[in-house]
């Protein structure tokens, strides 16, 4: 095992990177490595498995793209087939495919590399003509699309390189590895291609997926970083069930509250907070499963822009985002996992910003507060809030804006025999 002890600054520079994707580095800003990064790409860019235990938001992502990138450069076909990739990326969520896929275009600038994103929610037809615009280099997928693509043998995977399985540990939580299985089972034998696993924490589960997919891998494990520092004030408000929506209605109207995130368990308590604060006149988005991606790209492009003051989201829609300039998260619910707190509350205090977290303990779910406490190493401070936070909200002002959405139909298939007729 690699030390898990903090690296020195590496340059990028001291890889033997392919100019294009150096310069592309370059144009980002990238100077030097995160741990992740500097212990991983040693091993990567000489072909090796890796498998990494890191959190969201240590740089794992430009690990792997770089790995990829620099890969497909040193080694380029000359006879290519559409559909069919050289580098598979599967990701639990339909966001994190997003961001991956938008890193992978800033770090594929100028070297003729091609993207395509499979997730599910979105037009269906409307990926498959990517597939059959040109070659595709890399693919970013959640596994149910990715499934259905390879299962209507509208992709293939028989030439894929290297094979990233990101977040795997949160792929497992939400039921999805029997799809993974079945995906890695159309690429080729561990031993013929790369594969690359990333988990922010390492079970027995995650121990035995590692040795099934991937070859002798090396094992590189970053801590996260000490959760709530100085720049996240936590506050935890002991509140009861019937008091939380005042209290965030008045937390919302305070100055400083600027751009917030506000985190709910479940889709119908997401879809239902949301509805209310817009009816009390508060332009907000929401976030979730039930969501069409379409939607989830526009709720977040109007948020990011300022054009929505709150986004109202669940853990899974939540992870992946990167917004820098959140000044509140609000923990509607307490997660019932440590690990959700610290994704939750890393969404604030980012680029050097202040940033705020509220959390409402009430007696349903106060009993969740010394598995956060643990997972921090340290002791929250809980208060009452001041009698004017839980003044009634008004009455509502609109009409009910966040019917429940309807499940996007998954798309047809049409059948395309392997390599024939695909030629570019």
């Amino acid at each position: 095992m690699d030390s898990t002890e903090e690296s020195q600054a590496v340059s990028f520079d001291s890889f033997n990177l392919q100019e294009p994707l150096r310069e592309a580095i370059r144009k980002i800003g990238f100077e030097t490595c995160t741990p992740i990064q500097a212990q991983s790409l040693i091993h990567t860019l000489k072909g090796h498995d890796v498998t990494g235990k890191a959190q969201t938001g240590t740089g794992k992502t430009a690990a792997f793209l770089i790995t990829i990138i620099n890969d497909l450069l040193s080694n380029p076909i000359e006879e290519r087939f559409l559909a069919e990739p050289r580098a598979l990326i599967v990701a639990p969520t339909r966001e994190l495919a997003i961001q991956i896929a938008s890193d992978s275009a800033l770090l594929t600038q100028g070297t003729g590399l091609h993207t395509v994103t499979l997730v599910g929610g979105e037009d269906y037809q409307k990926q498959n003509r990517a597939l059959d615009k040109k070659p595709v280099d890399i693919v970013v997928a959640t596994p149910g699309r990715l499934l259905d693509f390879a299962s209507n043998d509208n992709l293939h995977l028989g030439l894929i390189e290297i094979l990233v399985l990101d977040e795997a540990d949160r792929m497992l939580d939400m039921g999805f590895i029997p799809q993974v299985r079945q995906v890695v089972s159309r690429t080729p034998r561990k031993d013929c291609r790369q594969t690359l696993l990333f988990s922010a924490t390492y079970t027995p589960e995650i121990v035995e997926l590692a040795d099934r997919w991937a070859m002798d891998p090396i094992m590189v494990e970053v801590e996260s970083q000490k959760v709530a520092a100085d720049d996240i004030d936590q506050i935890v408000y002991l509140v009861t069930m019937a008091d939380k929506y005042n209290l965030l209605f008045n937390l919302i109207s305070e100055p400083g509250a600027e751009k917030i995130i506000v985190f709910n368990n479940r889709r119908d308590q997401v879809r239902k907070l949301a509805d209310n604060l817009y009816r009390n006149g508060i332009e907000c988005g929401m976030l979730s499963g039930e969501v069409a991606q379409n939607k989830r790209i526009r709720t977040l492009e109007d948020f990011k822009s300022g054009k929505i003051k709150v986004l109202v989201a669940t853990d899974v829609a939540g992870r992946g985002l990167h917004i820098d300039d959140v000044t509140h998260v609000v923990n509607y619910s307490l997660p019932e996992e440590a690990d959700d707190y610290v994704h939750r509350i890393g969404r604030t205090g980012r680029a050097g910003a202040l940033g705020t977290s509220i959390s409402f303990a009430c007696e349903e779910d106060s009993f969740l507060l010394p598995d956060i406490e643990e997972k921090l190493e340290m002791k929250l401070d809980c208060t009452h809030p001041e009698e004017r936070l839980l003044e009634k909200a008004p009455a509502f002002s609109r009409s009910t804006h966040f019917k429940k959405a309807v499940e996007p139909s998954r798309g047809g298939s049409r059948s395309k025999s392997h390599s024939q007729g695909r030629r570019r």
